[in-house]
């Protein structure tokens, strides 16, 4: 029993000890936590301070620039009557002035005449002639930079005069955006005769210089064959330009001269622009009525082409996927119609082709799969010929009084192409073959020629010429000795 009770009593000590030691550690945690707390709260003090000793120095700050003296706000500035010029996204300053070069530069996304008149700000440059008339006078160089687009149109204009002295100045509108014009007048003018710039010059197709070498005489060679316009205005659109140059039911006249060949002064020349339209114009006095170089899906139609210096529509190197339609062509001092060096489907339909100093129509240099029908050609030397192209269509085509050449020809190397359908009338043959090979001429209306009403010459072999009509001609055909192998079928005269 004793020893129950000392077990008793050590195990009553050590649970006390225990508690004790509970108890001690206990007391220790909760003076940690306590300590803590007041670390964390001096810190939060600290950083009030901090906050509030800002706060005193802002309030200073204030205060001081209180006691300056107050500057008045600026003062509203008035709207602008019209929506601002954009280029790329800044209102105005779309319109310079180079000095050097006497040129004026377009970059706004669109722009009239009025627009560049207040901009620029300079009547020496761009003058109204008359209040409210819509007659301008530009006395200066024009480019219309990519992206850019140029109106020209009765909004504010009803005509564009551009300077020229005849003597040195040839202003130019070089395009390289877009411009429009419709529905105006745009023409040369000189101030000093108060009248259109008159002279432009002109050339010769071939001549002495270039009687070896031909076509591919070098620029200096076939330069001799040009005799000096004097200085016009005119318009270029040039490589890459970025849209397109549409011309619309406007006046375009006495712009363009013989600068030297290719310096690229004809008037209107197309250098880019793919799907630009000219429709419905009077065209007249420009040195080329219209020229074009590599140029895509442009459409020609409606329009009076006449006068010019030399050619009136010229395509030319590379141009294709064109339509000349409807256009009357007359009183030019050259081909009225060419397409010449690498053209290819040009549609030339229902056009009226009349004394013109030159060939009717041609398709020349390597013209290949295009086609001429349904135009009437009459009172012309070299109505429509074919010359070192292939793969044409020639159709439906009305020829009259023809002096001293073929109403048609195929010559030079020409073959692939066929003639039918077509009407002729008091020439001096129908149709001409030279050097012709592996064309076809069928269902042709040939009537009242001096020679016979198809002939074959120089070497032209495997043709086949039939189911043609020929009237009131010495002979129906005639073939010389160096073309055989030629494939003939009912030829009737009558």
């Amino acid at each position: 029993m004793a020893f129950s009770m000392r077990l008793l009593i050590f195990i009553l000590l050590s649970l006390s000890f225990m508690l004790l030691i509970a108890q001690f550690t206990v007391s220790k945690i909760v003076q940690a936590q306590q300590q803590q707390q007041q670390q964390q709260l001096q810190q939060k003090l600290q950083q009030l301070q901090q906050e509030q000793q800002k706060l005193q120095q802002l309030q200073q700050q204030l205060q001081q620039q209180l006691q300056q003296p107050q500057q008045q706000p600026p003062l509203p500035q008035p709207r602008p009557s019209s929506p601002p010029l954009i280029k790329n996204g800044l209102p105005g300053k779309c319109v310079k002035y180079d000095n050097t070069k006497l040129m004026i530069i377009v970059s706004c996304k669109t722009a009239t005449l009025t627009d560049l008149y207040n901009q620029l700000n300079n009547r020496t440059i761009l003058d109204k002639q008359q209040p409210n008339s819509g007659v301008w006078l530009l006395n200066a160089n024009m480019t219309i930079n990519p992206g850019a687009t140029l109106n020209i149109d009765p909004k504010d204009t009803t005509w564009l005069k551009i300077v020229s002295d005849e003597k040195t100045l040839a202003y130019a509108i070089h395009v390289k955006g877009s411009l429009k014009i419709d529905s105006v007048t745009v023409t040369s003018w000189n101030p000093s005769t108060n009248n259109f710039a008159m002279s432009y010059g002109s050339r010769e197709s071939s001549g002495p210089a270039t009687k070896i070498c031909g076509s591919a005489c070098p620029i200096e060679i076939k330069d001799q064959l040009t005799h000096k316009g004097a200085p016009r205005p005119y318009l270029i659109v040039e490589p890459r330009a970025t849209g397109t140059t549409n011309i619309t039911n406007s006046y375009i006249g006495y712009l363009g001269y013989e600068g030297g060949w290719g310096k690229k002064a004809e008037g209107l020349h197309y250098n880019a622009g793919d799907g630009s339209v000219i429709r419905n114009n009077n065209i007249d006095h420009l040195y080329f009525g219209f020229y074009s170089v590599g140029v895509g899906n442009l459409i020609i139609e409606n329009n009076l082409f006449h006068n010019s210096g030399h050619y009136g529509i010229d395509p030319h190197t590379g141009t294709h996927d064109m339509i000349i339609r409807n256009n009357t062509v007359f009183n030019n001092n050259g081909t009225a119609i060419i397409c010449s060096l690498n053209c290819y489907n040009i549609l030339y339909d229902h056009n009226k082709v009349y004394d013109n100093n030159g060939a009717g129509i041609s398709f020349s240099r390597n013209t290949t799969n295009s086609i001429a029908r349904d135009n009437l050609i009459y009172n012309h030397e070299v109505p429509l010929e074919v010359s070192k192209s292939d793969n044409n269509l020639v159709y439906n085509n009305t020829i009259l009084n023809v002096k001293s050449t073929p109403a048609i020809s195929l010559k030079a190397g020409t073959s692939e192409t066929k003639v039918y359908g077509n009407k002729i009338q008091n020439t001096e043959s129908g149709i001409f073959l030279s050097n012709a090979t592996n064309n076809e001429v069928y269902d042709n209306l040939i009537i009242k020629t001096t020679e016979a009403g198809i002939i074959l010459e120089e070497g032209s072999v495997k043709n086949q010429v039939q189911n043609n009509i020929v009237r009131d001609a010495p002979k129906e055909i005639e073939i010389d000795e160096t073309s055989k192998n030629n494939i003939f079928k009912t030829m009737s005269q009558s």
